[in-house]
């Protein structure tokens, strides 16, 4: 048996956990420089006010109208509250594998016999898990529980969206799955995007039930092996799986807008160097090595003025996921780069050519300038006392082209000065 825990509205709850004054308000969380709509909590939604991935200066009367409480995204406190919501439900089953920042999947065994049926039965089980996230991490959550990972998906889609289940469902007989399959639209199964709902809608497959009683190997021929997986899926044959330790990245980005336009060399090298160790910190963290960088810098295209974007490729000479490294290389191709009247809105680096550091044969002739202790003692310190505790000089101390986060909470977990205060009389 598997359980999908999947939080409802992940920004918009986090930001409800640590202030009591917004819980019966709509709130909504904006994205990176306060440009679109990301989330809205269910208060939000009911009022038609949280559309996502509209901008938000589209909005702002509308939302200001309803008293909505506009948040920027604050990814430091979603990331702890994450954790912290991943360790209790880590609790209730044998195994447990982290989808995304807001869902995971619980596995319980499967063979001729279950390992492992709690002994108050799932449906309680389940009840447990959602009451006990919201008891110590205050996080409303749903919960589904199937036979396999589409169908525990399906009966997470009815605790949340169908009415009657109040968070909580289970499919573990065939009554419970016709149910909730024949409620389920086919565009609601778990990998069936809007394209593919559209063409199995024209050959009269409108629902999750309706999907599963298609034949398996003609999905396959008019589709793909995805949606013959997924059929058997509905039926209660697992077929889909996920391997304990994730296949390393082949590329590796990190790009984001300013805050505000730059023009100067300085800035724009800063904030090159910046990406370059936020890249380099998760490449060491898959034990790689990068043969090149992409570098690039871009202005708006929206901007009054003629749109530019500078790129270059550098090789190393040796494979490296040493930060320094790179920002010595992103020093020697500014000029190629930064063009002096042109106000940058977005730059980034990409790591390329990724090697593993098990595998890879070093060069007698060109020796590796990397030094992976101080790499290490690095990511360790800025791990425990948060991001850029130390980081290279390159990055700048006053850094122009930090993110807009005009609407930004407390990193109420996270930063010893926001840490909640409470007093007794």
């Amino acid at each position: 048996m598997y359980a999908l825990c999947d939080v409802n509205s992940m920004y918009a709850s986090c930001e409800k956990v640590f202030d009591p004054s917004i819980r019966n308000k709509p709130v909504v969380v904006l994205t990176n420089n306060d440009g679109c709509i990301c989330a809205a909590c269910h208060i939000a939604k009911r009022m038609g006010v949280g559309k996502k991935f509209v901008p938000y200066f589209q909005v702002k009367d509308q939302l200001a109208a309803v008293g909505a409480v506009i948040r920027s995204s604050n990814y430091e406190l979603y990331a702890d509250l994450s954790q912290r919501m991943m360790e209790t439900c880590e609790r209730f089953a044998p195994h447990i594998h982290i989808y995304s920042i807001d869902e995971c999947f619980l596995y319980y065994g499967a063979g001729s016999q279950l390992d492992y049926v709690p002994a108050e039965g799932w449906q309680a089980h389940a009840a447990a898990i959602r009451r006990t996230v919201w008891k110590e991490v205050r996080l409303p959550i749903g919960v589904g529980v199937g036979l396999t990972p589409t169908l525990a998906k399906a009966a997470n889609h009815a605790a949340k969206k169908i009415e009657g289940y109040r968070g909580v469902a289970v499919i573990d007989n065939e009554q419970a799955r016709r149910q909730i399959l024949k409620q389920m639209a086919v565009g609601d199964v778990w990998g069936i995007g809007r394209r593919l709902s559209a063409r199995l809608c024209d050959i009269g497959i409108h629902t999750a039930w309706d999907l599963s009683r298609a034949r398996p190997a003609l999905m396959k021929k008019q589709f793909s092996v995805l949606v013959e997986n997924t059929v058997h899926e509905l039926n209660g044959s697992v077929r889909l799986s996920w391997d304990d330790v994730r296949a390393p990245k082949q590329q590796i980005y990190s790009t984001r807008s300013f805050g505000q336009r730059i023009t100067d060399k300085e800035s724009l090298r800063h904030a090159l160097v910046t990406h370059s160790g936020i890249a380099a910190q998760k490449l060491r963290r898959q034990a790689g090595l990068a043969s090149a960088m992409m570098v690039f810098a871009s202005s708006s295209p929206h901007d009054q003025e003629a749109y530019y974007r500078g790129s270059v490729l550098h090789r190393f000479t040796t494979p490296t996921s040493d930060s320094r490294v790179m920002a010595n290389a992103i020093a020697s191709v500014m000029n190629k780069i930064h063009k002096e009247g042109v106000r940058f809105y977005r730059c980034g680096i990409g790591l390329v050519d990724l090697v593993s550091t098990k595998n890879y044969q070093g060069d007698l002739f060109n020796t590796s300038k990397d030094n992976a202790e101080l790499m290490k003692c690095l990511d360790v310190i800025n791990a425990k006392y948060g991001r850029n505790t130390v980081h290279l000089a390159g990055q700048g101390i006053e850094q122009k082209f930090a993110m807009k986060r005009a609407f930004l909470s407390p990193q109420y977990t996270t930063r010893l000065s926001d840490l909640p205060v409470f007093e007794c009389d």
